[in-house]
C-alpha cells in the first residue's frame, strides 16, 4: 500500500499535486476498481463494526472501556445531530444517522493515519455515493408520505407570498430542493478533505526534502518549520475531519426530516 507523502528529486524540490488521488490499482494486473480509496474505505467498514461491535454487542449496566466511548458517541448523534432535526422521530433513524457520522469519521480519520494517510472523502466518489442514497431517501419519504402533489407544495408554498413572486420564489426553492442540496451536500466534506490532504503531503514534503535531501542551515530551518506546520496541520485537519463528519450527518438528518415533515 502507497503512501500518499511525494518523494521528490534529490536534484530539486517538487511539490505534491494531483498526482496524490492517481492512485493505481493494488496489485498489477488486478481489477482496476481495487485501489488503494477503496481498500482503505473496506478497512474503515470493518472499523466501524468493529468499534460497534466492541461497544454494544454485551452492553453493561455500567458502562467501561468501549462502552462508554461507544455511548458517547451514540449520544452525540442523539442529541446534536438527531433530535435537533427529527425531534421524536430521531430514535427511529438513530442506526442510519450514527452509520453515517462514525463511516464518514473514519474515511476522514485516515487521512492522518501513518502509513495510510489518504481521507477516504477526499476521493469525490465515496461522498457521492453518500450524498446520493440519502437524496433518494429523501425524495422517497417526501412522496410516500405527502403524494407528489402534496410534497411539491411543502416546497413551493409560503402562506402569504403575493401569486406573482411564485415565478420567482419556485424556481429558486425547487431548484435549491432537487439540484442545489444534493451538491452542497458532498462537496463540503470532498473538498475539505481533498484540500486538508494537499496541504499535510505539502507540508511533510517540505520537511523530507529539506531535512533529508538537501540538509544546509537555511534548508535545515525550512525543513524544521515544514515539520512543525506538518504537526499544526494535523491537529487542526483532525479537528476538521470530526466537523465535517458532524455537518456531513447534520444534513442527511435534515434531509430525512424534510421528507418525513416537508421542505417546510
Amino acid at each position: 500500500m502507497r503512501t500518499t507523502i511525494l518523494i521528490t528529486s534529490p536534484d530539486r524540490f517538487t511539490a505534491p499535486g494531483l498526482e496524490l488521488f492517481d492512485l493505481p490499482p493494488i496489485f498489477a494486473g488486478g481489477p482496476e476498481w481495487l485501489t488503494k480509496p477503496v481498500l482503505i474505505a473496506l478497512l474503515s467498514s470493518v472499523v466501524v463494526i468493529a468499534l460497534c461491535w466492541a461497544a454494544f454487542a454485551r452492553p453493561k449496566l455500567v458502562p467501561r472501556g468501549w462502552q462508554n466511548l461507544g455511548e458517547y458517541a451514540y449520544v452525540f448523534v442523539r442529541d446534536q445531530v438527531a433530535r435537533p432535526s427529527l425531534g421524536k422521530d430521531a430514535d427511529r433513524w438513530m442506526g442510519l444517522l450514527f452509520t453515517i457520522f462514525l463511516t464518514v469519521l473514519v474515511w476522514n480519520l485516515m487521512g492522518v493515519i501513518p502509513l495510510i494517510q489518504f481521507p477516504v472523502a477526499a476521493h469525490i466518489a465515496f461522498p457521492l455515493v453518500v450524498a446520493v442514497s440519502v437524496y433518494v431517501l429523501k425524495l422517497y419519504l417526501g412522496v410516500r408520505h405527502h403524494g407528489v402533489r402534496g410534497y411539491l407544495k411543502s416546497i413551493v408554498y409560503l402562506p402569504g407570498l403575493p401569486w406573482w413572486a411564485y415565478s420567482i420564489y419556485a424556481p429558486l426553492i425547487l431548484a435549491e430542493v432537487f439540484v442545489t442540496s444534493l451538491f452542497t451536500h458532498f462537496i463540503r466534506l470532498f473538498a475539505n478533505m481533498f484540500a486538508g490532504h494537499i496541504l499535510l503531503a505539502f507540508f511533510s514534503a517540505v520537511g523530507f526534502w529539506f531535512v533529508f535531501e538537501r540538509l544546509t542551515p537555511l534548508g535545515a530551518g525550512l525543513g524544521l518549520l515544514g515539520v512543525a506546520m506538518t504537526i499544526l496541520l494535523t491537529a487542526f485537519e483532525m479537528f476538521i475531519q470530526f466537523l465535517q463528519a458532524y455537518l456531513f450527518a447534520m444534513l442527511a438528518a435534515m434531509y430525512v426530516a424534510s421528507g418525513l415533515h416537508g421542505e417546510h
